[in-house]
Parts: structure tokens; sequence; C-alpha cells
């Protein structure tokens, strides 16, 4: 299999061709009279036409047919456990805990989107206010169908097995430890092999962007540079019966056309999808004592109108050096403003090693206290503080949000995955007031 090429950059201004058809691009100009080997030329916008240009998100994309070739979208029940039913259960600010969610049975055939199933989320696709968060849980590759969210941008993280994830803009593979992004409207389909498992951000607002560094600089964190997008790779395939998948207010509704979606022998812009892999993080953290606050692990973030307030960040918790001298090191026991969705791609987390596994979950819901368990409280409180090497061969996650999340009836009930029993790695905490300073 020919190795994939990418373009390297975030927010870039990008252009690709098939080297199948060179020169595929109009020179000059994005829409000719007649295009080059007989194309089509269509955009792609993702932003309103007259957003500032520092924001203004489109491409133009050359290819053997119009989009518009398809028949009507009807209504279709593929993904039975996708919705944004937010009142489904009633409100529950207790802190929620799932064990591993299950794969598929091997006797099954489940696809990406078929597996889709939503775990909570907040707000009104219509209104283009909001977030979902899913998961994936699937074994078989799609086959004659591709599929695309009118509703939001998609932060994919895979936690078990490859995606092999085909765009209209060209071809990526996604493995654990990875993350793709396929922005509003972007069309793709998603090829695996075997049990694959994975956690889904989705956000209706806006685009994901690089958090802003402040004091840290011009370098730091996530580098523009590390993030990859596909280049140009076109099928040219009669396909009849194809299916075309599009979320649409929170629904499912299917279309059929004859042809492949991905033929695209050429495009340019900076609305792409892209990959990046969560190794080439460059961590900042506390060198003398106390923390920084978490928020210098933000790999993305989709902002709000308030500033410094996200609709959602991608905030990870990479391997590191832990320092600090005189200092509780694990995460501090907290109360936030911010909804907090964790996911565990592999490892064991430092502050909860237990119940906390690959493949699960957590939410804490705004104001709701969280913090480490008692076996974490008891090992740090009275640990030799030396410089130490966490998180080796861990790779937690969070998705942070200023939105008060519902949990789903799926995610509350149906899958089965919800521990009731969470709350007990707290209640063994002991009193240790005393009426001396230092006990």
């Amino acid at each position: 299999m020919t190795e994939l090429k990418y373009l390297s950059g975030f927010g870039s201004e990008f252009s690709s061709e098939d080297p199948r058809r060179p020169n595929a691009l109009p020179v000059g100009q994005n829409n000719p009279q007649i295009c080059p080997y007989g194309l089509y030329a269509e955009q792609l916008s993702g932003t309103a036409f007259t957003a500032p240009r520092h924001d203004n998100k489109r491409s133009w994309l050359y290819r053997i047919r119009p989009s518009v070739i398809h028949k009507p979208f009807k209504r279709h029940a593929v993904a039975k456990y996708l919705t944004h039913n937010w009142d489904e259960q009633e409100p529950d600010p207790n802190q929620s805990r799932w064990l591993p969610f299950d794969l598929p049975p091997a006797a099954s055939h489940v696809d990406f989107v078929t597996g889709l199933h939503t775990v909570c989320g907040a707000g009104d696709a219509r209104s283009r206010h909001g977030i979902a968060i899913h998961v994936y849980l699937c074994n078989s590759s799609m086959e004659k169908s591709a599929f695309y969210s009118s509703d939001g941008d998609l932060l994919i993280v895979p936690q078990k097995g490859k995606l092999r994830i085909t765009t209209e803009f060209g071809i990526m593979e996604v493995i654990p430890n990875e993350i793709a992004v396929i922005q509003l409207g972007m069309r793709f389909s998603v090829a695996v092999e075997g049990p694959t498992r994975g956690y889904i951000l989705e956000v209706f607002d806006g685009h994901f962007k690089l958090p802003d560094l402040g004091p840290i600089g011009a370098n730091g964190l996530a580098n523009p540079r590390d993030f990859l997008t596909p280049v140009a790779c076109y099928h040219d395939e009669e396909i009849p019966g194809f299916k075309l998948i599009n979320k649409y207010q929170g629904a499912i509704f299917v279309a059929e056309q004859n042809h492949s979606p991905f033929d695209v022998v050429a495009w340019h812009g900076n609305y792409v999808p892209y990959k990046y892999d969560l190794a080439r993080f460059m961590v900042i953290n506390a060198v003398t004592f106390d923390h920084c606050d978490p928020s210098i692990f933000t790999v993305l973030t989709c902002p709000s109108t308030k500033a410094g307030v996200a609709i959602a960040d991608f905030v990870i918790f990479p391997p590191r050096w832990s320092v600090q001298e005189h200092t509780f090191r694990p995460p501090y026991y907290h109360r936030n403003c911010m909804s907090e969705f964790m996911g565990l791609i592999l490892g064991s987390y430092e502050a909860k090693e237990g119940g906390f596994l690959p493949g699960g979950a957590s939410l804490h819901s705004l104001m709701t206290p969280h913090g480490p368990d008692d076996k974490c409280f008891n090992g740090a409180s009275y640990g030799e503080l030396k410089p130490q090497k966490i998180a080796v061969g861990t790779q937690a996650f969070m998705f942070e949000s200023s939105l008060s999340l519902a949990i789903t009836k799926w995610g509350a009930e149906t899958c089965q995955k919800l521990d009731a029993k969470y709350y007990e790695c707290w209640q063994t905490l002991p009193k240790l007031f005393s009426d001396k300073i230092n006990v």
C-alpha cells in the first residue's frame, strides 16, 4: 500500500493536486469558465463570506461531479443511539464514571456511523450553539457510504484500533494517541481493522483553534507545523446506490447517488480536515511549587463569545516530569464552573488508578466536587518529593465545556456501564484535623 502523504501546518493556505492530473488547479482564479480536465469548481465555506479575514475559512474543490448530484435525503435510523435530546433523563449532578464501553459482538457488522452513541451534551444545533459527546463502537468498515455532519466539527479521539479516513481532500490514517478533526460539512468514510473504539467531541458553535499562548511566548503546547492535512487523491468510480449519510439537526438522513463523493482531483484553501500526534505536544509545567492551571494542557479550543471562555477545550495529560517542592502533586480537590468529561486512551490516570480505565469515561458536572481518591491522596501526601516522571505509558484527555451537560438515556441506562459505586472512592478519606500545626 502506498505511504500516505500530508501537508504540514494549522490554519494554513494549502493547495494540492492528485499527481495523476497535473495542473488541475486553475491559475490566477477560482472558477474559470471551463476548468482543467472538465472538472467542476465547488466552494466549501466554513464561515460566512463576510467573516474577518483572520477567521475566514473556505476551500475550493475541483471535482469530477458536483456534490449536488444525489437523490433526496430521507430520514433514517441508521444510528439509533445518536441523539440531541438532552431531556431524556432527569438532571443528575452526581459524579459519573463509565466502565469501558462494550465493543460490538464479533458476529455483528457495525460500522463507524452505526456504532455512534451519544453520551452527553448541551445546546441546540439549530441555533448553532452547544456540543455533543459521542463514542464510536464498531468492528466493520463503511461500505458504499459516506458521512458528514451539518451540525458541527467532529474531533475524533481513537482509543482502540486504527482509522483509515477517506475524505474529499484525501486520505489519512489515525491511530490511538493521535486525533483527527473533520470539520462541518466535510464528507468522509471510515475503514477499520477489527474491533474499534473511540471518543468524539462535536461542537456546534464554530471551529477549533490553537489556544493563545500569552506569556508562554511564540512556541509551545501544540505547534502548528505538527498538524497534518491529507493530499488530493481522487476516486473516479461509478457506485450505484452509494449512500450519503447526513447528520442534520441531530437526526440522520440518507440520500443515494451513483458515484463516489471522493472525486476531488485538486483543491486549495484553509478549510480542511487534519490530524495531530499527541506525542508531539510540548508540555509546560511548574518547576518550583504548586500547580499551573490545567489550561496549560490545552491542545485545541473552540472559543465562545465571552473572552477566555470556551464552548469546548480539548485537553490532554501526557507523560511529563513532576518536580514541585512542598506541593501535593496530583490534581487537587476542585469544584469548577466548567463541565469536565474525561476519557482514557491508554495506561492509568494518576488520580484514580483503579476504576478509571481505557475505553471508559467520567463526567464531573458544573460545581460538582472531584479530585484524587483515598489511595492517591495518601500516597501523594506522605511520599518522598523527588523528581519523578509521571503518566509514563498513559494518555488521559478531557473535553471541557462552559455548558452544563446532560447525560442521554443510552449513557445513563442502556449502555449499562455507569458505575454506581464511583462515589465510594472518596468515602474513606480520613479526617486529619488536629490541634497541632503539623500532623
